[in-house]
């Protein structure tokens, strides 16, 4: 019984999630505009609105602001996926996210 495989919402993330460093006080309480552009930087280390590990990397467009954390949509192959991320997963891009 002590071979099961790990099914929670972090398994398989040791490695994307790592580095990063400290986050300092003015980038968790940054705002960003409507129609800004937007990078999902996973900290592993702030675990409020934490998106799907799958969405790492990412580029997207904010539309909405929900309670602290932002919305974000993002291009998931053929569709365009809502995402609900906190400003401490965010990284703010020059530039179109098309």
């Amino acid at each position: 019984m002590t071979n099961k495989k790990a099914k929670g919402k972090r398994s398989k993330t040791r490695r994307k999630f790592k580095g990063g460093g400290r986050k300092t006080v003015s980038q968790l309480v940054r705002g960003f505009e409507e129609e800004d552009v937007v990078q999902v930087c996973i900290d592993s280390s702030f675990h409020s609105a934490l998106p799907a590990a799958r969405f790492q990397g990412l580029a997207g467009k904010v539309v909405g602001k929900r309670g602290t954390a932002y919305e974000i949509i993002v291009n998931d192959g053929n569709t365009s996926k809502m995402l609900i991320v906190h400003a401490a997963h965010l990284k703010k891009l020059g530039g179109d996210a098309s």
